[in-house]
């Protein structure tokens, strides 16, 4: 399909999907990348839209806890098929709202799929009642359970609208909350659809609630009826809405933004570290998280590393079209292309060189620009630090390992870094020493990240907190502990005063330590 053919069916998609909101709040108007024809006409909400979602959820919320966890795993595991079943309606929604090449936009369905999974099957196991240790096992029993927060507002960005939605709001459901969701404009019929998805595999509709606004205005009134937020975006907005949970004493995870490094020691396979350099720059026209901005190359192998980068960065193909047939789609805003834009101009003007792309292709769409690859970038410049988002990466040499950490590290976020080498133990070595949240071996950024069994979350100003594996369930979780004790032994015995009573303990004390008891 090319976005023409396809124009069609996809406004009364989203149509059918937007009237599914309300609000009294003005009407919101995004526009497809591809061509930047209106997406959906959304009734935008207010705060009093807020208050309201979070009290449909909270009235729903107690039933849905009383259920067994196995019963709502099941719901997880129905949607995991939904997801794979119903991929190319989430293929096509995906790159209309985001521009993003349709292999990439699958990224995102085969991801929030193999979350379903892992949750389908772990989430009984992790919530169940568990044994603890006594202080003095013969006499005490202690058992840990898990109580659901309540409802937990999730906030989504709009450059993964169906792979983070579904990350953080299905082990939400699974732990037993309701959700209030703050969808992205730009990519709320995504975000519609998935919930969509969730109520067909049979969760209780007003479980989930979404609202879409101005993030100023719906921050506070989020914040205000929230037992928990899971959020993903900004630095600046994650202070900002860290310090309104603080305010609160409730939990947060706060997945941020990033500057990640991609290391090439003189040992790499070069030619797999280049594909794999590709990948991890621009997947999403660079529009990720965890993509990779900054290459740092052992000067030994320097000049043949980037030969071989350069070539298949040039030969990457920009497509607008709904079909596999390119290699990467657009930026997904104006607002994207202008930080682009000023992040390359900036830094040629300061003495950059330009090794490929650096500019836009107003012939393939209005948002497209073309993958870029800089030298010489220093720290003056806006990219050397900023977080630009977008298909722009530099590229330097180092001398040696010292010399690669303390570049790597030079950065205030630690989300992310990638390093290769054909010995495992020498990038395992150097890895523990990069200040980031994850690092990558002979990959981009993927191999840490689709491992769900692994929490995921970053350091310093990429955030704070962690989705996936136990934790990515469990934060949405209180934790009670009952313990029982048959006889008591903390007081002393009638008879025996304070002092022989403490006498008595430093002995059982002891003995227990002697025995590896407790």
């Amino acid at each position: 399909m090319t976005p023409s053919t396809s124009r069609a069916p996809l406004v009364r998609t989203t149509a059918r999907l937007a009237a599914q909101l309300s609000g009294g709040g003005p009407e919101l108007r995004p526009r497809a990348p591809f061509t930047l024809d209106v997406i959906a006409r959304l009734p935008g909400a207010t705060a009093e839209d807020v208050a309201r979602a979070f009290e449909r959820a909270r009235a729903a919320q107690p039933d849905w806890a009383a259920r067994p966890a196995p019963h709502r795993a099941r719901i997880a595991g129905r949607l995991h098929g939904l997801l794979l079943g119903r991929r190319h309606e989430a293929l096509d929604l995906l790159q209309w709202e985001t521009g993003k090449a349709r292999v990439h936009a699958f990224d995102e369905v085969i991801d929030a799929a193999g979350v379903c999974r892992y949750y389908a099957r772990r989430a009984p196991g992790l919530l169940a009642p568990r044994r603890r240790a006594g202080v003095l096992p013969p006499l005490t029993s202690v058992r840990e359970l898990r109580h659901p927060k309540g409802v937990v507002a999730v906030i989504t960005p709009w450059n993964y609208p169906l792979s983070l939605t579904v990350t953080d709001v299905v082990p939400a459901l699974l732990a037993g909350n309701a959700v209030v969701q703050k969808a992205d404009t730009q990519t709320a019929c995504t975000t519609l659809w998935a919930r969509e998805q969730c109520v067909r595999a049979g969760l209780p509709a007003e479980l989930w609630q979404i609202v879409v606004g101005e993030p100023a205005e719906l921050g506070p009134a989020l914040l205000a009826g929230a037992d928990h937020l899971a959020f993903t975006g900004s630095t600046a907005a994650g202070r900002e809405l860290g310090g309104l949970a603080g305010e609160r004493l409730i939990g947060c995870m706060l997945e941020l933004g990033g500057k990640n490094p991609l290391l090439v020691l003189a040992d790499a396979d070069l030619d797999r570290a280049a594909a794999g350099a590709v990948r991890a720059c621009f997947s999403s026209a660079g529009q990720l998280c965890m993509s990779a901005e900054r290459i740092l190359v052992d000067q030994r192998v320097h000049d043949r590393f980037v030969a071989r980068f350069l070539r298949r960065v040039a030969a990457l193909r920009l497509s607008a079209g709904f079909d596999f047939g390119g290699d990467l789609g657009s930026l997904t805003s104006h607002r994207q292309l202008d930080r682009v834009r000023t992040h390359v101009t900036d830094a040629l003007a300061k003495g950059a060189r330009l090794l490929c792309g650096g500019r836009e292709r107003p012939d393939i769409g209005p948002l497209f620009y073309a993958p870029t690859v800089l030298a010489g970038v220093t720290p003056e410049m806006t990219l050397y630090r900023e977080e630009t988002f977008g298909p722009v990466v530099r590229v330097g040499a180092f001398r040696d390992e010292e010399e690669a950490v303390a570049l790597a590290n030079d950065s205030p976020y630690g989300l992310n870094a990638s390093v290769w080498s054909r010995s495992p133990a020498r990038a395992r070595a150097l890895g523990t020493r990069l200040r980031v949240g994850a690092v990558n071996i002979n990959e981009g950024f993927r191999a840490a990240y689709v491992s769900y069994d692994a929490p995921s979350g970053g350091r310093q100003e990429s955030g704070i907190g962690h989705r996936h594996g136990a934790t990515g369930l469990l934060q949405y979780t209180d934790c009670q502990v009952l313990a029982r004790t048959r006889a008591n032994f903390f007081d002393p015995r009638p008879g025996t005063g304070a002092e022989r009573h403490t006498e008595l303990l430093t002995t059982l004390a002891r003995t227990m330590t002697r025995l590896g008891l407790g």
